[in-house]
């Protein structure tokens, strides 16, 4: 008997069915009923039999804490899928002794949780991390580029990438700018974890592991489209952003549609018969091709990677009446990243500041405060004012997407300052459009 495991469990006169989860402890059975809820026993009481196996021949000689690969195989016909953990909902569940819900699992628990996975793909399993998101920090924004980096190199024709959603975008911009893959690396999560029968993280699993097999090489977000379990919106590392604290449909690409639009019915069925992933996929635009990254040597089938990063970068924003001596903690930084208002301002008083922190080598770049929208420094006096102090104009890149490319820029790039008014990553678009 092991998780994923479909179960039949009779206590007295009670009878529930469901699969059989990973339990904390060693006292208790956990299993998901079929209508979503779960329902914890005690072992000694119960009588347990076996309906269905959902166990998956695992190879136990890899090291799951420590950033080892491990194997679930299936099918050598199959494609193959390496899920990355980094923790996070998805990978979480009721600490008993608490109530609080943990990021315990590792990748191969999660596939165990989620047996809707079986018979998509053949999976190497991969925990760089085991934190809730807002622990992440860029030097593991590093490792997980190295991770996705050596599973493409290995052979892998996709990667899953499972990671809380409080800092997801930040990571998905990372990977953006510091990987150029010539296959899909999906990130995906849940807004509430397994235990709840309301929870997000089946369909999100199973849309983005369909995501990872089909015909691009984008860095993705995959997360529910709607409230409703219908579809799941595929958007692009550098565009996203979650805009809502709670609601399964967080995630929206700001200042145009999705990237694609993933059906969950159809993706479901493409992985159960064997049929294309991009069947059950609407491109609103058209996505990177397989093959078509452009490596550092010219061969298109290539994966570069450039994960250096200079950590002395800051994001601040402007609010009416702050005091300009809350920015003295910036003199040492490499770069900043201002929230401005509207099309990119800040009060008159703090030009000087800023004006100090370019003459010091900083490089300082502006972004709005607005959802949608870009700064444009030449129509008002205290625009054209912040452009002749050195302020670099971002254009409609987003603050975090901006915070992270001027890390990177820094780090790889000789002018980094005329890398932050430049897309290089799909973070800047020629022009802002209506936002639908």
């Amino acid at each position: 008997m092991q998780p994923g495991d479909r179960v039949r469990v009779d206590r007295g006169d009670v009878t529930n069915e469901g699969v059989l989860l990973p339990s904390t402890t060693r006292d208790h059975l956990v299993v998901k009923l079929d209508g979503g809820y779960n329902v914890g026993v005690d072992r000694d009481e119960a009588d347990v039999e076996v309906l269905e196996s959902g166990a998956r021949d695992v190879d136990e000689g890899a090291d799951a804490g420590g950033g080892e690969a491990s194997e679930i195989t299936f099918d050598d016909d199959l494609p193959t899928i390496a899920l990355i953990s980094t923790g996070g909902t998805i990978a979480s569940t009721v600490d008993y002794r608490t109530g609080a819900v943990t990021a315990q699992f590792d990748a191969e628990d999660v596939l165990r949780a989620v047996p809707d996975l079986a018979g998509r793909a053949n999976y190497r399993g991969r925990v760089v991390a085991n934190i809730l998101s807002e622990n992440m920090e860029p030097p593991i924004w590093r490792e997980l580029a190295e991770a996705v980096r050596e599973e493409v190199e290995a052979g892998a024709d996709g990667v899953v990438v499972m990671h809380g959603t409080d800092t997801m975008q930040y990571s998905a911009s990372a990977l953006s700018f510091m990987l150029d893959s010539p296959v899909p690396v999906v990130f995906t999560g849940s807004q509430r974890s397994a235990d709840r029968p309301s929870s997000d993280n089946v369909m999100n699993a199973v849309c983005a592991v369909e995501a990872a097999k089909a015909d691009h090489a984008e860095t993705l977000v995959c997360m529910h489209a709607t409230q409703s379990d219908d579809a799941c919106a595929l958007h692009r590392g550098t565009r996203v952003r979650k805009n809502h604290t709670s609601r399964r449909d967080a995630f929206e690409t700001v200042g145009a549609e999705p990237l694609g639009r993933i059906d969950y019915e159809a993706a479901a069925e493409a992985g159960a018969d064997g049929g294309a992933a991009d069947d059950a996929i609407e491109w609103a635009r058209e996505p990177i091709a397989r093959g078509d990254g452009e490596g550092e040597d010219g061969d298109d089938a290539d994966l570069s990677a450039a994960t250096d990063l200079a950590p002395d970068v800051e994001l601040v924003k402007f609010t009416p009446g702050m005091d300009p001596a809350a920015w003295d903690y910036l003199d040492d930084k490499d770069g900043v990243v201002i929230e401005g208002t509207g099309l990119g301002h800040v009060h008159t008083d703090l030009i000087p500041r800023i004006e100090e922190l370019v003459e010091g080598g900083t490089v300082v770049a502006m972004t709005s405060q607005c959802l949608a929208g870009r700064v444009c420094d030449r129509v008002y006096d205290t625009g054209r004012d912040l452009l002749d102090a050195g302020v670099v104009e971002a254009g409609d890149t987003l603050p975090g997407t901006a915070k992270v490319k001027l890390m990177w820029a820094l780090a790889n790039r000789s002018d980094p300052a005329e890398a932050m008014g430049r897309d290089l990553a799909g973070e800047l678009t020629e022009e802002s459009q209506p936002w639908r």
